[in-house]
C-alpha cells in the first residue's frame, strides 16, 4: 500500500488513482470527434511483452528507482524512532541498503514469476501502523539514555542489545503473518476476501494509516519548521504547478542521432527535486554556520555535518544477509497486528494490478495471476523478515502512475528497476548518504507523503453512494473510532488487564492501531447494516473493465522460461489456483521448453 496512488511520481496512491481514471476516460471518449488524437496521445511506446532498446530500458529503469524512493527510505527512518536508532546513522545506513536490496529481489521474483506486469516491489506503510504499535507497547519503549545523542555509545553491545531485541521482535511477526498471505495467495482464497471487503473498509483503512502517522511527522518537522516548510512547499511547486512543464535533455536516437527532448522532469520526481533541493540549502546554511551548532538550541537537527562521520564509516560495499540482526523471536501480539496489515495489504495490491494492466496495455488479470502475484508478494515479505528490513513488501503504486507518463508498459524496464535496486543496497555509501538526510527535510517530505495517503483511502468513497446516511455513518463512525481508541488506550496503557498477559499484549497492539480498528468497524457495520448502496459492485467493476488493443492473456500472464509447456504435460495442475487454466490450449507451438522470447532472456539475466 501501501500504501499510494499517484500519477506524478509523488510517493502516494492518490495521483496515480486520478491518471487511471483520464486513461479511461480517454479510451471511453474514441466515438467522439477528437477521437484519432485521443488514441494517439494515449498509444503506448513500448507494451508489456515489448523489449525496448538496452539503453532506454536502463534510463527507464532508474527513473522507476528515483520513483520509489521517497516511500522506500522513508520507512526505515520511521522505524528508527521506535527502534531507538535516532542517533546511529551507520545503522540507519544499514537498514536502508537492506531495504533497497530486498526490493530489487521482490521486485525480479513479482515480474517473473509473480503477477507478470510491470510493477515495483517496496515497503509497505501498511505494515509500518502495526509495527510501530508494537514497538511502543511498555516492554519496548525505548529506554530514556537512548533519547540523547551525548548519552548514545553505538558500538557499545547494551546499545546494540536495545534494538536489535526490537527488529528480531519485528522479523519474527512479519515472518510468521507472510507465511499467511502466501497460504492466502496460493490456495486462491484472496478472491474470497474481495466479496465482503468494499469501499466502504478500505477507505478508513487506507486513510487511518497517513493519520496515524502525524506525531511521526509532527517530530520530525518540528525540529526546524523553515526548512520543513520550504520542502513541502518545492514538493507541492514540484508536483502540482510545475508539473506540465517539460524541460530540454540531451537524448540520443539512430534516427535523430544527438539531440535535445522536452521530459515533465517536475512530473515525474518532485519528491526527489524537493529533497535534493532543501538538502543543499541546508548544506550551505550549515557551512556558512546560520544554524545553531549547539545540540539543545531549537534548528541543531538541521545542520547537514551531524552525521558526517557516517559516509566515511560505511563500507563501499554490504552484502545484506538472512538473520544478520540475530535470530528472530516471536510473539502472539506482533503476529496478529502484521496480519491486519497484511490483509490491507493483499486488497491494495489487487486495485494495483488491475490499474497496472490498463496503463501497460495488458488484459485485465486472471485469477491465476492475481493468485500467484500475492503469494509472490507474501514470499517477498517472508524474505523482508527474514533479512531484517523492519516491514514487507507491497506492489508500489506511484510507479504504476509512472507508466502512464513515460507510455513504455515492458516489464523488462522494471526487471532494469530490480537490477538498479539490488546494486544500490549493496552499495554502503548509497545507503549512508540516504541516512544523513537532516530531519526536518524527511518531515517536510512526510507533511506531502502522509496527507495524499489518507486522500487515497478517502477517494475510495467514489465507488459507493454518500449521499446514502448509512453508508456516511458507516465511514464516519469507523473513522472517529480509529483515532479516540488508539490514542486512549495509548494513554492508559494499564486498562487492559484481563489476567492472561500475553492476550493483553495482543489487545495492546490491535487496539493501538488505528488501521485495524478503523477498518475493523467499517468491516462489521458494511456486511451487518442492511442496504444496498455499498459500492462493492461498482468498485470490483472499475477494477475488472477491459482495456482496448490489448494482448492475449496467456502471452502475458503465462510462466516464463517455457514453464507453462512442460507443465502441460500434468493434466492435473489446471486444477492448481495459480496455475494456468486450460494449460495445453494456451501454448505457443513454436516455443518449447528452453527457449524463451528475448523479453524472457533479459529477465533471465537480470534474475
Amino acid at each position: 500500500m501501501t500504501s499510494e496512488k499517484e500519477s506524478n511520481g509523488l510517493d502516494n496512491y492518490a495521483f496515480a488513482v486520478s491518471l487511471m481514471r483520464r486513461f479511461c476516460d480517454l479510451q471511453e471518449k474514441e466515438e467522439d470527434l477528437d477521437s484519432s488524437i485521443d488514441e494517439d496521445t494515449n498509444k503506448l511506446a513500448y507494451c508489456v511483452t515489448d523489449v525496448p532498446p538496452w539503453y532506454l530500458s536502463i534510463l527507464l529503469g532508474a527513473q522507476h528507482c528515483l520513483t520509489a524512493f521517497g516511500g522506500i527510505i522513508a520507512i526505515p527512518l520511521i522505524l528508527s524512532q521506535g527502534l531507538c536508532l535516532q542517533h546511529d546513522g551507520l545503522t540507519q545506513s544499514r537498514l536502508i541498503s537492506t531495504i533497497f536490496f530486498v526490493s530489487g529481489i521482490c521486485t525480479l521474483l513479482q515480474v517473473t514469476f509473480g503477477i507478470r506486469l510491470p510493477i515495483l516491489q517496496g515497503g509497505t506503510f501498511t505494515l509500518l501502523a502495526p509495527s510501530m504499535a508494537m514497538l511502543s507497547m511498555p516492554e519496548f519503549r525505548c529506554p530514556a539514555w537512548t533519547q540523547n545523542a551525548s548519552s548514545v555509545n553505538t558500538s557499545s553491545t547494551e546499545f546494540i542489545e536495545v534494538w536489535q531485541s526490537r527488529m528480531r521482535a519485528l522479523q519474527g511477526s512479519i515472518i510468521v503473518g507472510s507465511i499467511f498471505q502466501v497460504f492466502v495467495g496460493f490456495s486462491g482464497l484472496i478472491g474470497l476476501f474481495m466479496r465482503f471487503i468494499g469501499p466502504l473498509t478500505i477507505a478508513p483503512t487506507i486513510a487511518l494509516i497517513g493519520l496515524s502517522l502525524f506525531d511521526s511527522a509532527g517530530s520530525s518537522a518540528g525540529n526546524h519548521w523553515g526548512i520543513s516548510s520550504m520542502t513541502t512547499a518545492l514538493i507541492i511547486l514540484f508536483s502540482q504547478y510545475l508539473r506540465h512543464i517539460a524541460m530540454p535533455f540531451p537524448t540520443y536516437s539512430k534516427d535523430k542521432k544527438l539531440h535535445t527532448s522536452r521530459v515533465c522532469i517536475f512530473q515525474i520526481l518532485p519528491v526527489l527535486l524537493g529533497i535534493t533541493v532543501s538538502w543543499l540549502i541546508c548544506y550551505i546554511l550549515t557551512t556558512y554556520n546560520v544554524l545553531p551548532a549547539e545540540p539543545g538550541q531549537y534548528g541543531y537537527l538541521a545542520r547537514t555535518d551531524l552525521k558526517g562521520e557516517v559516509i566515511s564509516q560505511a563500507p563501499w560495499f554490504t552484502f545484506p544477509y538472512p538473520g544478520q540482526w540475530g535470530k528472530p523471536t516471536v510473539s502472539l501480539a506482533g503476529v496478529v497486528g502484521i496480519l491486519a496489515g497484511v490483509i490491507s495489504s493483499m486488497i491494495e495490491s489487487v486495485g494495483d494490478y488491475h490499474a497496472c494492466a490498463r496503463l501497460s496495455g495488458a488484459p485485465p488479470p486472471p485469477r491465476h495471476a492475481i493468485n500467484r502475484g500475492i503469494g509472490i508478494e507474501g514470499i517477498g515479505c517472508l524474505l523482508a523478515g527474514a533479512w531484517g528490513t523492519g516491514n514487507g513488501t507491497t506492489s508500489y503504486s506511484e510507479n504504476v502512475g509512472a507508466l502512464g507518463i513515460t507510455k513504455v508498459g515492458s516489464r523488462v524496464v522494471i526487471v532494469a528497476s530490480g537490477v538498479f535496486m539490488v546494486a544500490m543496497g549493496i552499495l554502503g555509501k548509497m545507503g549512508a548518504v540516504f541516512a544523513t538526510i537532516p530531519s526536518p527535510v524527511i518531515g517536510g517530505m512526510f507533511m506531502v507523503m502522509f496527507g495524499v495517503i489518507c486522500a487515497a483511502g478517502v477517494s475510495n468513497l467514489q465507488y459507493a453512494d454518500m449521499n446514502s446516511s448509512r453508508n456516511i455513518f458507516i465511514f464516519g463512525f469507523s473513522m472517529f473510532s480509529g483515532l479516540v481508541i488508539p490514542n486512549w488506550i495509548l494513554k492508559n496503557p494499564k486498562a487492559i488487564a484481563t489476567g492472561v498477559v500475553e492476550f493483553d499484549q495482543m489487545l495492546q497492539v490491535l487496539l493501538t492501531t488505528s488501521m485495524f480498528v478503523g477498518g475493523f468497524f467499517g468491516f462489521v457495520l458494511d456486511n451487518t447494516v442492511p442496504g444496498q448502496e455499498r459500492g462493492i459492485l461498482a468498485w470490483n467493476k472499475a477494477h475488472e473493465d477491459d482495456s482496448c488493443e490489448t494482448l492475449e492473456t496467456g502471452e502475458v500472464y503465462n510462466l516464463p522460461f517455457g514453464l507453462t509447456s512442460y507443465l502441460s504435460s500434468f493434466s492435473w495442475l489446471r486444477y492448481v489456483p495459480f496455475c494456468p487454466p486450460g494449460l495445453s490450449s494456451s501454448l505457443d507451438p513454436k516455443q518449447p521448453l528452453g527457449t524463451p522470447d528475448p523479453g524472457q532472456i533479459m529477465i533471465g539475466v537480470g534474475l
